[in-house]
């Protein structure tokens, strides 16, 4: 798997960009069968943002809603918020660096729909926050449909997300989730009771969250800390700890200074 080291005042998506275009290059001579496909994705685009645009427009498109209306709409949703393209490359950096199944960028952005369900979220959430909330739902729905992952607009995510496999993933509205988490299938961050009001979990930064694990309510899951496969937490995690089991309970301290890295799913 190759890395890409980013000096510290480097542009991650113009980096990541330059990367992915030369991928796509050298597939486009290797795999004849692919030529078409990553030429109108990749190689004629001007941008990480172009391609992300036409990418999310062709799998999101329906008979009733097209890919020309889904261009327009997509490159709206960037232009109002131009920090999609900036975190799609932290999150491509953070597919490459944590995952061992990860052999390119090219494989992340065409083929892993974790990653694809962190970006039609992130457009969904710009649309929803300039006011056009039914916009942003159909995208919510269309994408929950495709990927099996469910993401309100309304909730929170930040930069350098690993999604692992992501099906069955959900995420209430009020949810908010740090930067450099890495979350794996079947994880729910989910409200309690029907109040209209902060009812889901906050995740801090650099979090590992296991397989079909569910975080509940209104709670904090600190900075660094580590939820394992399979538990229910229901109350506050500290920063640096590990939670197991049903209901989640400490098991122990710091595994390391960033588990979301290390992906050790072991306690």
């Amino acid at each position: 798997m190759g890395t890409l080291n980013l000096a510290a005042d480097s542009n991650p998506d113009v980096c990541v960009w330059s990367t992915l275009k030369q991928e796509a290059a050298a597939y486009a001579t290797k795999e004849v069968a692919l030529s078409s496909l990553l030429h109108a994705t990749i190689l004629d685009q001007d941008n990480l943002g172009g391609a992300l645009v036409n990418h999310l427009s062709e799998k999101l498109a329906t008979p009733d809603f097209s890919t020309l209306k889904l261009r327009k709409i997509l490159t709206e949703a960037i232009e109002a918020d131009p920090e999609i393209v900036e975190y799609a490359a932290k999150d491509l950096l953070a597919v490459q660096d944590r995952d061992p199944a990860c052999t390119s960028f090219l494989q992340a952005f065409l083929y892993f729909k974790g990653f694809m369900a962190i970006q039609a979220y992130r457009c969904s959430h710009a649309l929803h926050k300039s006011g056009r909330d039914l916009l942003s739902f159909h995208l919510q729905n269309r994408s929950s449909e495709l990927f099996g992952v469910d993401i309100n607009p309304a909730a929170k995510i930040g930069h350098g997300i690993m999604l692992d496999h992501a099906t069955g993933f959900v995420m209430g509205e009020t949810a908010v989730i740090g930067n450099d988490c890495s979350i794996l299938q079947g994880v729910t961050l989910g409200g309690t009771g029907k109040a209209d009001e902060d009812r889901h979990p906050k995740i801090g930064n650099r979090v590992l969250i296991g397989a079909n694990a569910s975080v509940l309510g209104n709670i904090l899951i600190g900075d660094g800390s580590k939820v394992a496969a399979g538990s229910v937490v229901l109350k506050a995690v500290p920063e640096g700890c590990t939670v197991a089991g049903v209901p989640a309970k400490p098991v122990g301290g710091p595994c390391c200074d960033n588990p979301a890295q290390s992906m050790v799913q072991t306690l």
